[in-house]
């Protein structure tokens, strides 16, 4: 079996260093709505119950630039993030950034229109910033990188 993938920064065998997946689900609803409700930041941990908590951190209408503090639950512990909204295409996509842990984290969504209604593609990728997530990266994915596809595939799920 050829383990070869391509990620950012280059090709790597055997044990990608970092986390990078992509998640595809067909929601049986238009495009429009489906962007809304994904892209409604108030309601997330009302349709996500991993997330205890989102507070909003800038003002105005959700965008470009708009933070955002999110708690959730990962491995049976409370964990709190914050997050930037670092690209807006109302109707189309959005990206969510987020640095934490000595990684920067970019989770793209996309919004295409499909038989049954829309299709939702979420593309997460990490990519090690400090030396110590570059030294413990493959080690990190092994334990942690099914975990966390586990965890976006929920956020996915219709509730």
């Amino acid at each position: 079996m050829n383990r070869t993938r391509q990620y950012i920064g280059g090709t790597h065998t055997g044990v990608p260093p970092m986390p990078s997946f992509t998640i595809e689900r067909h929601i049986d609803a238009p495009g429009a709505e489906t962007f809304a409700v994904f892209s409604d930041l108030q309601s997330a941990p009302d349709r996500i119950k991993e997330i205890v908590s989102l507070e909003v951190l800038t003002d105005g209408p959700v965008g470009a630039g708009t933070r955002f503090r999110e708690t959730r639950i990962m491995m049976k512990k409370e964990a709190t993030e914050e997050m930037e909204i670092s690209d807006w295409r109302p109707g189309e996509g959005y990206v969510v950034t987020c640095d934490s842990c000595g990684c920067h984290y970019e989770t793209k969504f996309s919004f295409s229109p499909s038989e049954k209604g829309t299709l939702v593609r979420m593309q997460m990728d990490t990519t090690p910033v400090t030396l110590s997530a570059k030294i413990l990266g493959p080690a990190m994915n092994l334990f942690f990188g099914g975990m966390m596809r586990r965890c976006m595939e929920k956020d996915l799920d219709p509730s």
